[in-house]
């Protein structure tokens, strides 16, 4: 559904009218202090709406959005995602770190259709971080039909991103003191449903 920019002013105008009131107490807490329990990483499609899927509100879940919900391995190198999970842990606590995946992905389309992105070099580098799906790629689900190819390859990419997650050094030792547990999501567009990846059976299990 497009929306003009004139609509998006409309829509902060009602949320001044409507919901700040409700809830300024809140945000005036939080002006001065968050504290989420969450980290939750997933992807930037427009789609995925983290606080709308899970009910949650302002100060619940520490976010970071990138293309493919990708965890880049610690080679040294700075970047957002790894800047972010390091104050998330280190900082903020929280107790627990969600990948999440989705279906219809583009950044897995063009991985598994093997697509030309010279023409989007970022893009293209950034891409490479979710070649190891391929090794983690899961059964075919003949519930997503048409998308069942790309759908074992998403959730592929949850389980590679989750690994690459538990490695980093702050993670690791978050998990081994107790104080940190690591999630692997796959959200559905069409149905609404989350599947956790169940690392001892080795497979994704309905959330609910």
């Amino acid at each position: 559904m497009k929306r003009s920019i004139d609509e998006l002013i409309e829509g902060h105008r009602r949320f001044l009218d409507e919901d700040f009131p409700h809830l300024k107490t809140r945000f005036h807490l939080l002006s001065e202090l968050q504290a989420p329990e969450f980290l939750f990483i997933t992807c930037a499609d427009s789609r995925v709406v983290p606080n709308l899927i899970l009910d949650a509100g302002p100060g619940d879940l520490f976010i970071n959005r990138n293309v493919g919900n990708v965890v880049p391995l610690d080679g040294g190198d700075t970047d957002g995602v790894t800047a972010t999970i390091e104050y998330a842990v280190k900082v903020l606590h929280v107790k627990h770190a969600i990948i999440c995946g989705h279906s219809d992905c583009g950044a897995m389309k063009a991985a598994l259709g093997h697509k030309n992105l010279e023409s989007l070099p970022h893009a293209r580098r950034w891409l490479e971080h979710v070649e190891p799906a391929f090794a983690h790629r899961q059964p075919l689900n003949p519930a997503d039909g048409t998308g069942a190819e790309l759908a074992a390859l998403v959730r592929g990419n949850v389980v590679a991103q989750l690994e690459n997650l538990k490695a980093l050094p702050m993670v690791a030792e978050a998990i081994a003191a107790g104080k940190l547990a690591a999630h692997g999501w796959y959200y559905d567009i069409l149905t609404g449903r989350i599947e956790r990846y169940d690392e001892g059976a080795k497979q994704f299990v309905f959330l609910t």
